[in-house]
């Protein structure tokens, strides 16, 4: 079984108000993945879930897990208590078409070295619509590794990408596939697979030279994208993410009233996270200052927000701080 698929079992053990509970910690990309996995579970052998429990030894409690089964229905309830009904529909129907194809499968555990010896002389389309469909570490390495002048395109491409021509997928895949002596499943899905998003997460995994690179050549391309982008790169509540230096750092280069703003009805570990890398008394200011502001606009709020983001994004840019995603260190100098 595969990482994803073990997570599967496990959530479906868990039952659903504990498993939403984890699926609110993960990202979107990750919980549509385990709602495809957990949709094609069936009926789970006890043994076979027995042994998945025992790899998550810290999770486990005394006497033993009913033994369930995934499904389709399970899936959309356990996205319900994550995300809501609507979100939770829009993820299904991600979920219902593209399940059942999964042409691109045979690449999720090749060496992205391999997958770009493949791509290397293919046309931009081409390469966005492959890595469209890998994940985002295994797509930000292939990206890394193309030419500098190729890296622009290709990244613009994955971003206005929509839903792709299933003959088309089809047809690269059954190519992809002979070179790699790989026997793949008929192409079913004709759901969108390129976007922002997809090219966020992809960026997000990235070295910063790629980032850097890619985000410079959008902004010659469609400096409005490349803004769109931008902003997606790092949110608000994203600052639990950073070291507390570098949050202290921040929390001298915001003025009090928009820190204040920023942190109304903020989670409480992005509150936590500020308070505690402030001085007694500048703590002691923040919390007064948003306790006096009483009920205020979401908009007045996204913006304070959104100005918090821009002096992470200025800081990063001048080398102050150095965003390290995905489980590295963020340093300050």
């Amino acid at each position: 079984m595969t990482s994803s698929q073990k997570a599967a079992v496990v959530l479906v053990q868990l039952g659903r108000e504990h498993a939403a509970r984890v699926l609110s910690r993960m990202g979107p990309v990750e919980v549509e993945e385990l709602a495809a996995e957990i949709a094609q579970l069936g009926a789970l052998d006890p043994q076979v879930a027995d042994d998945v429990i025992t790899e998550f030894r810290e999770m486990a409690q005394t006497g033993g897990f009913q033994v369930t089964r995934g499904g389709v229905a399970v899936a959309r309830s356990f996205l319900e208590a994550t995300l809501g009904s609507t979100r939770a529909d829009d993820v299904m129907e991600r979920v219902a078409i593209a399940t059942p194809g999964k042409v691109f499968e045979f690449l999720l555990e090749m060496d992205p070295r391999q997958i770009l010896s493949f791509l290397t002389g293919e046309h931009p389309q081409t390469t966005a619509l492959v890595l469209a469909h890998l994940q985002p570490v295994q797509a930000a390495t292939v990206l890394a590794g193309l030419p500098g002048e190729i890296q622009t395109e290709v990244a613009h491409r994955i971003a206005v990408m929509d839903r792709p021509d299933p003959d088309l997928v089809q047809l690269v895949a059954e190519d992809l596939s002979r070179r790699s002596s790989t026997i793949i499943p008929a192409a079913a899905s004709t759901a969108p697979v390129g976007g922002l998003q997809p090219l966020v997460d992809v960026l997000a995994r990235a070295d910063p030279a790629t980032e850097k690179l890619v985000l410079e050549g959008l902004d010659t391309v469609d400096a409005e994208l490349a803004e769109q982008v931008r902003q997606r790169m790092f949110v608000f509540d994203d600052i639990t993410g950073l070291e507390d230096k570098a949050v202290q750092l921040l929390a001298r280069q915001v003025e009090t009233a928009v820190l204040a703003l920023a942190l109304k009805g903020t989670a409480d570990a992005t509150r936590d996270k500020v308070l505690s890398n402030v001085s007694e008394r500048a703590r002691e200011n923040l919390l007064e200052e948003i306790d006096l502001l009483g009920a205020v606009r979401l908009s007045d709020v996204e913006e304070a927000r959104g100005s918090v983001v821009a002096v992470i994004r200025g800081l990063e840019a001048s080398g102050e701080i150095v965003l390290r995603r995905e489980g590295a260190d963020e340093y300050v100098s």
